[in-house]
């Protein structure tokens, strides 16, 4: 029974360590990105010898 209690307090430090990191990038901007989506169609790929077989 104290394994499973032990491996629950682990669960959730991890957990929570997981979710500080994800709040602390989209605070510091990582996610903020409003150019690159909506002028990527506008971009053409370049035709290779792969793509025409």
């Amino acid at each position: 029974m104290i394994v499973i209690l032990i491996l629950l307090c682990i669960s959730l430090l991890v957990a929570t360590c997981f979710l500080i990191a994800f709040v602390w990038s989209v605070n510091n901007g990582q996610f903020d990105d409003s150019y690159s989506p909506s002028r990527k169609i506008l971009f053409d790929n370049p035709i290779t010898e792969k793509d025409k077989a």
